[in-house]
């Protein structure tokens, strides 16, 4: 089972076409929208654990240039 979440980035100005392009390289990364307003960038990505999710976002996405910052929201699963 993976763990889902969804990683929102603020990009400098001008480069979210650039920030994108290298979004669409990571495979971990499943939808990625680009949107109007604060943040610039919603992404959904899947990782195997919370370790790749922090790899992920420290050491692929925030070494991107132009991101400025990202907020995580790790999904969880509810018990029904």
């Amino acid at each position: 089972m993976h763990d889902r979440a969804y990683v929102l980035i603020n990009v400098m100005p001008g480069q979210t076409a650039n920030v994108v392009k290298a979004l669409s390289e990571m495979k971990e990364i499943k939808v990625i929208d680009a949107c109007w307003g604060k943040p610039d960038i919603f992404t959904l990505v899947e990782v195997p654990d919370q370790d790749a999710l922090t790899a992920l976002v420290l050491a692929k996405i925030h070494t991107i240039e132009g991101v400025a910052q990202t907020d995580t929201h790790l999904v969880y699963r509810l018990k029904r």
